[in-house]
């Protein structure tokens, strides 16, 4: 079986010199204009320096209108380039494989929300399909700025009702044309954003995508079909599962039996390789994430506790997590900035109460 001290190549030609991967992480530090922060520079890069074989920067917005939260960092914009190429030069200096997760809000933005159909609850407008165009082409443009300011790779963010989820959720996605419908036609957005982002990309240049394959309406087994074909096109180095928990068991009925994650880790993956994220917070859950199937972990909150998590579980086998809530002086220690230990407040339990 594979070991968490194991390289690991993409397709593309990267290597990893680990099977540690940061998970995307929403920490709200980047300026009000999307430009990168000394915080959100000092978060990142000590994951890199902490050994971490592929560090991904939070959700970041490919177009104004798209932006998500507050303090989201930027790839929407030539300002945000000076800072993007400092993050990305001080993460590759680390020898980790530096990628910007690329992300649009859809239903969820902050401002003027869309989405493939409209939702009266999230007063979510329908795009038009001039507005899908125009969205497509700015994730393209994203990934270019993203290689011109020296990251490694992106990842298309699919997940959690963004977006490019809200395409792939027959719930969510009530289009009669050609971006909705069956299946297939509700994943086009997704595969024209794979083939523009491989057209204007260099060779080399790694390309994932983060699906989650619950809530939003999304069901499990279409989830599946769309990484199934993915794995089978290998235009993309990699799926980055976000499954809550790596462990637990579908929420739909029909679909129980057997773990979530097996749906996935069952496929014919070819030259596609499969991470997972959810509730990892230990050396042995990262091993566990290898048995099962998966080809590396991806972590959330175990990072934010441990800058340094890969090399404290390449160390000690038995290494785990400090527990929580821990003090807010623990965590600027770990290089959290004002603005990601008040987020991190409205993670219950995570942070001590002020005394």
């Amino acid at each position: 079986m594979a070991q968490l001290s194991d390289t690991l190549k993409f397709k593309s030609g990267a290597a990893l010199k680990n099977r540690f991967a940061l998970s995307p992480l929403t920490n709200l530090q980047s300026h009000a204009d999307g430009v990168l922060s000394d915080d959100e520079f000092r978060w990142l890069t000590m994951r890199a320096e902490g050994g971490f074989a592929l560090t991904m920067t939070c959700a970041a917005s490919v177009q104004e209108s798209g932006i998500g939260f507050p303090g989201q960092l930027g790839f929407h914009d030539d300002k945000h380039l000076p800072g993007l190429t400092r993050l990305a030069a001080k993460i590759n200096e680390y020898g980790s494989h530096s990628v910007a997760q690329l992300h649009h809000g859809g239903l969820r933005a902050m401002k003027g929300p869309k989405a493939p159909s409209a939702d009266e609850k999230l007063g979510a407008e329908a795009m038009t399909l001039d507005e899908i165009q125009v969205t497509r082409d700015c994730f393209v443009a994203a990934a270019r700025r993203a290689e011109q300011a020296g990251f490694h790779g992106v990842e298309l963010h699919g997940a959690h009702g963004y977006l490019i989820c809200s395409f792939l959720s027959p719930e969510l996605n009530r289009r009669e044309d050609a971006y909705g419908g069956d299946p297939d036609r509700r994943a086009r957005f997704l595969f024209e954003l794979i083939d523009g982002v491989r057209a204007a990309t260099k060779p080399g240049f790694s390309l994932g995508v983060r699906l989650s394959p619950e809530r939003w309406g999304m069901v499990v087994t279409e989830a599946a079909a769309v990484a199934q074909r993915m794995m089978r096109e290998a235009k993309v180095d990699y799926i980055d599962m976000s499954l809550w928990d790596v462990k637990k068991a579908p929420q739909d009925e029909q679909f129980q039996g057997r773990s979530l994650a097996s749906y996935f880790t069952e496929l014919d993956r070819g030259p596609v390789l499969l991470g997972a994220a959810g509730k990892i917070m230990s050396a042995q859950d990262c091993r566990d994430v290898l048995a099962m199937g998966f080809d590396f972990p991806l972590l959330g909150r175990a990072a934010i506790l441990h800058h340094d998590f890969p090399k404290r579980a390449l160390a000690d086998a038995n290494f785990t997590a400090k527990a929580t809530p821990v003090s807010e002086a623990y965590l600027r220690e770990e290089g959290l900035g004002t603005a990601f230990v008040n987020y991190m407040r409205t993670w219950k339990g995570f942070v001590e109460e002020a005394a």
